[in-house]
């Protein structure tokens, strides 16, 4: 038997609504400026005819169940919410055309990629990585998984709300690569497992959030999310 000099972490996992199993997460993928609206209130407009997708990674042990109380997170004064349509892997896949996409579909979740905004566009500016923006603390918030086998979503309204204050208001038709485009381009370069889970991207009307806001969020036909920010000098357990 292995033994190791420390606790190992544990395995994260999101609950999958109508089953005890739990979905174990192996890697967080993100799909960066996939909304036309949202690449340009960030200054930097997207052609498709000539550019392909991108993405970044957040470490899984910043996966954060929706309905909990994070703290607002260090070293920032600009803390975002960014509403996402989250695919789950259901099936390993490498180079998968994209109509054969709907075969490593397991399902779908409503996630919030909380960004250090103001981190992060230093890091853009000065073409560093993105991690100290992107890859926060109980910076990934998901809500269950919907298993939803083969099935490709195409449209779907998905919005948020401040406080109760409508401030992301659009549809999943609005991706600019769209989910079998993006399974099809991602196992290009990685072999997805069963486990991994991509945000898709979120559209325009991103914003801050301060101590004591309440972000609710849902994806028409998935699921709902929410997260409480508490006060920068506690963490949730």
């Amino acid at each position: 038997m292995t033994q190791y000099l420390f606790t190992p972490p544990a395995v994260q996992s999101l609950p999958i609504r109508g089953r005890t199993e739990r979905f174990p997460v192996n890697r967080i993928f993100c799909v960066g400026r996939n909304y036309h609206a949202h690449a340009v209130e960030m200054g930097k407009p997207v052609d498709k005819s000539v550019e392909r997708p991108f993405y970044f990674t957040k470490s899984p042990q910043t996966l954060t169940p929706s309905g909990s109380t994070v703290a607002y997170p260090p070293e920032t004064k600009n803390y975002h919410f960014e509403m996402e349509l989250v695919l789950a892997i259901g099936k390993a896949g490498f180079r998968v055309s994209a109509d054969k996409a709907h075969e490593v579909v397991y399902g779908y979740a409503a996630g919030l990629d909380m960004t250090r905004r103001d981190l992060q566009l230093v890091a853009r500016d000065k073409g560093r990585p993105w991690d100290l923006g992107k890859d926060i603390e109980q910076g990934s918030v998901c809500s269950e998984i919907v298993p939803m086998e083969g099935v490709v979503i195409e449209k779907g309204a998905i919005a948020l709300e401040v406080n109760g204050q409508t401030k992301q208001s659009s549809g999943v038709d609005k991706l600019i690569w769209n989910i079998r485009e993006i399974i099809a381009d991602l196992t290009l370069f990685y072999h997805l497992q069963p486990g991994d889970i991509i945000y898709t991207g979120t559209p325009e009307g991103v914003g801050a959030v301060v101590s004591g806001d309440l972000i609710t969020g849902r994806v028409e036909g998935v699921a709902e999310v929410a997260l409480n920010v508490g006060p920068a000098d506690r963490m949730s357990p």
